[in-house]
This record gives structure tokens, C-alpha cells and sequence, in this order.
């Protein structure tokens, strides 16, 4: 029997019990929410209108004449409003929040994409926004803390100055405690107390839907293969989730930073033990003691010690495959990306590239692959340019 918000054995609810009330609130809330048709018209309404969706699933000719393989499908969640896919979460809790009576948001971020998208969806409802980010992460996305604040949001740093995405994550939480009766927290990834990544993961399921209906248009069959990076997991799970029960071969790539030493990646899934963190049950990165050990990415948006407990269980029973890419490759498919197709992908889905043009070699001219291009890259030219030198 699968117990209530378990992915197998991850996933679960470790929270305070002030906490635990407030998730059964919203659980149940969800529940009779999403059974609603009128709900989903009302998001669709506002992701085609303000965010931009359908997004195009675009045949990357010159990327895939390069690989000499597969042809290589871009599925084009950089093309949304605010930049990335997270709008398509941010605009369907902010509406959960808004029917709920809640005034106010809460959110973390890492890349700054989340604390964007959920600034915008709070100006376009009109509640009040506070978004933590850490001040690492605020000073490698120091645009992004900018568009934060001119769309009305109040951006709190986090110390020490090493603080990342898990040390946002714990400020966030600290103030939701504090404020249950008029705020949400609206969390950016599939990651969390139980219901969280039940709620992102559906929110984010559009991604696969389109690609699934978009690539029998254009092929006439499904993809061989379907590659995303993964942080937390969030556009992962959106773009794997509707072709679990299919043939399809579905890959994510980790974050694996400078190499596989202690504090030197944050590839949690290939690199991690079981553990708690977040309210959840999961694969994390740990010391032999089990304290959760220090991060590394160049990019800041998979610079997290963790991974959503549904990826974990993808991981344990094979489902999904799971690779690793060095920061050294991600810049490398960061450039090749823009100087090839003339799209220049955030640094996240930009650890996928070079995966992507491996697997295409391997499955051969006769098959289909698509990599989510989860977000676009002016937020990251500085740390690309600062890398090493070469623009």
C-alpha cells in the first residue's frame, strides 16, 4: 500500500506541527481545487494570455547536423514570460493562495527565475510579495534581485555570505511559521513537506503534454529520448511525468560541478544518501554524520544539497537515468548552444547540451531526442564571461 504523499519510500511530511495544519489545509484545498474544471480553464486562460504557452518544440537543424545522430528537438521554456518555466508553478499557487484568502506570498529562489516569476504573479493578483534568496546567489543574479523589486517585491538576503538555495529555503520556511493565517509559501520546485511536489509537478506537467501532442504533429511518433536538467526537479518532472508509462528514455543531468569530492557539486541523486531535509524524505547530499555537506554549481539554480523525493524514486527504481555534468561542460554547451542555434540557454538546462549531443551519437540518425531548455541566459553572461574570460 503507497502511504499518502510517499513516492515509494520518499517523500512524506516532517514538519512542526503549527506546520502540519496549515499543509493538510492546503492539501485538502488542492485536492477539491484541481477536481474543478473551471480551475484549470481559469491557469490555462492566464498561461496563454500572460505567460505565454503554448511554448514551440523547435527543430535544432544545425545543433543536430553538429551531433551527427538523432534529431534534436528544443522544447522552448525559455521563451515564457519572466524567462523560465517556473511561471507555470508561480501563476498556479499564487491563483491556489488567492482563492484561499491569503494576502500574502512567500517564496524562495536560487537563480533568481523563481523569485521573478513569483514577483510577476503576485503584481498580476495583486498581493503582497517577499522573496529570500541567498547572498551568493543575489550577487551572481544581481539582475534578477532588480526585476524582483521593480515588479513590487521585497527581496530579504540571506547570510552568511556563502548562503545559497537551502539557506533561503530555511528563511522562507522560518517566516511561514510566523505568518500560517494570511500567507503562502509558494515553493519553486518539486521539493518539500508533502503536498508541495505533488502541486509543482502538476503545474509543470504542461511542459510534457505539449511536447508529447507537438511531437506526434511534427514526427508522427514519440521521442526516443527526453533529456532536462535537475536541481530540485521541477522542469525535469514537467517534462518526463507523461511519458513514464512509455518507451521513451528519459534522462536528467545533474550538477556535478568541479568533481565528485565532498563540497565540490551538487549532484545529490548519483552522490547522495537518504536523509531529511525540507519536510521531506529524499536524496541528499551528506558527511559520513549525516550533516547535510556544503554545494557547489556554477549555476545557481542547481546549487542545492537535494532532490525532490519523486526524482529519488524515479532514481531507485531506474525509471529515469540520472547523469552528471562538470560546470567546465555546462559553459561549453552554454557556447555552443548560442553560437550554433543563436539561443543562449540559462546555465541550468546548459549542463544537458553536451548530454544531449551524446545520447543523439549513441541512438542514431533514425531517432528523436528533446532537451527542455528550461530558461534563457542573460541572467548568467556575467558568470559565463567571468568563467573564463573568453567573451
Amino acid at each position: 500500500m503507497v502511504k499518502r504523499g510517499y513516492f515509494g519510500e520518499f517523500g512524506g511530511r516532517f514538519v512542526p506541527e503549527t506546520l502540519f495544519f496549515a499543509l493538510e489545509e492546503l492539501e485538502l484545498f488542492y485536492e477539491e481545487l484541481s477536481k474543478d474544471p473551471g480551475f484549470w480553464q481559469e491557469l490555462n486562460k492566464y498561461l496563454n494570455t500572460f505567460a505565454g504557452r503554448p511554448t514551440p518544440l523547435y527543430f535544432a537543424k544545425n545543433l543536430t547536423d553538429y551531433a551527427n545522430g538523432a534529431k534534436i528537438y528544443l522544447k522552448r521554456e525559455d521563451l515564457l514570460h519572466t524567462g523560465a518555466h517556473k511561471i507555470n508553478n508561480a501563476i498556479g499557487q499564487v491563483l491556489i493562495a488567492k482563492k484561499m484568502g491569503k494576502r500574502r506570498i512567500i517564496a524562495e529562489t536560487g537563480a533568481g527565475q523563481h523569485g521573478v516569476a513569483t514577483a510577476s504573479a503576485c503584481a498580476l493578483f495583486g498581493l503582497e510579495c517577499t522573496i529570500y534568496m541567498g547572498t551568493e546567489d543575489a550577487r551572481r543574479q544581481e539582475l534578477n534581485v532588480y526585476r524582483m523589486r521593480l515588479m513590487g517585491a521585497e527581496v530579504r538576503l540571506v547570510p552568511p555570505e556563502s548562503a545559497t538555495l537551502k539557506d533561503a529555503i530555511n528563511e522562507a520556511m522560518r517566516d511561514w511559521v510566523s505568518s500560517l493565517k494570511d500567507t503562502h509559501y509558494v515553493i519553486g520546485s518539486v521539493v518539500g513537506p508533502h503536498p508541495f511536489p505533488t502541486i509543482v509537478r502538476d503545474f509543470q506537467r504542461i511542459i510534457g503534454k505539449e511536447i508529447k501532442s507537438q511531437i506526434l504533429e511534427l514526427e508522427g511518433k514519440l521521442p526516443d529520448a527526453i533529456l532536462a536538467c535537475v536541481g530540485g526537479g521541477s522542469n525535469a518532472i514537467g517534462a518526463f511525468y507523461e511519458f513514464l508509462k512509455d518507451g521513451t528514455a528519459l534522462i536528467g543531468v545533474e550538477a556535478g560541478g568541479k568533481g565528485i569530492g565532498f563540497g565540490q557539486n551538487s549532484a545529490s541523486i548519483t552522490l547522495g544518501e537518504i536523509g531529511i531535509l525540507h519536510g521531506m524524505r529524499s536524496l541528499f547530499l551528506q558527511d559520513e554524520y549525516g550533516n547535510i555537506a556544503p554545494t557547489h554549481s556554477i549555476s545557481a539554480g542547481l546549487d542545492y544539497p537535494g532532490v525532490g523525493p519523486e526524482h529519488a524514486h524515479f532514481f531507485k527504481t531506474g525509471r529515469v537515468k540520472y547523469l552528471r555534468a562538470t560546470d567546465q561542460e555546462a559553459i561549453e554547451g552554454f557556447k555552443l548552444l548560442s553560437r550554433l542555434e543563436g539561443i543562449i540557454p540559462a546555465l541550468e538546462p546548459a549542463h544537458a547540451v553536451l548530454k544531449t549531443i551524446e545520447v543523439a551519437k549513441e541512438l542514431g540518425k533514425n531517432s528523436i531526442v528533446v532537451l527542455n531548455l528550461s530558461g534563457r541566459g542573460d541572467k548568467d553572461i556575467n558568470t559565463v564571461r567571468n568563467f573564463d574570460g573568453s567573451l
